[in-house]
Order: C-alpha cells, then structure tokens, then sequence
C-alpha cells in the first residue's frame, strides 16, 4: 500500500502500460531519481497521461514530504 516504507530511489525505471510486451516506445516514460537529492521512490502506471509518483521522506524529517526530485524521459508531443 501507499504506507509501505519506499528505501530507495527509482534509477531509469520504464513505466509501462499493464500487459504491454515489447520494447518501449516514445511515451513509455522513464523516470529517475538515482542522484544527489533524488527522492522518488515508487511509480505507478494510471493511464497514458497520469501516473501515482511516492516521493521519499526528507532524511532529517520522515514526517514530511514537501519537495521532490526526479527527472523525466521520453516524453512524446503533446503528453
């Protein structure tokens, strides 16, 4: 569930679509946190245009989750 402890950052993770074989294609994001200050943990497939992201808790204070960052790959126009 959403209350799972995430303890690591995701590192050019694809996000593919349920039940989709094959190579990924443009649209298949790529997301990655595995860097300095990195803090997405978990990515969820919705839909082609939405996607559950788990941000990590800050080091200092496990109670809060105020900022985030991550990069994004692969997009195609318009998504």
């Amino acid at each position: 569930g959403s209350d799972d402890i995430i303890a690591g950052n995701v590192s050019k993770y694809i996000v593919l679509p349920a039940g989709y074989c094959g190579q990924p294609k443009k649209g298949h994001l790529v997301f990655d946190a595995c860097f300095e200050s990195g803090n997405l943990g978990r990515v969820d497939h919705v839909t082609e245009f939405e996607y559950d992201l788990f941000i990590r808790p800050d080091t200092c204070n496990p109670r809060f989750r105020v900022w985030f960052n991550f990069t994004v790959e692969n997009v195609k126009e318009s998504q």
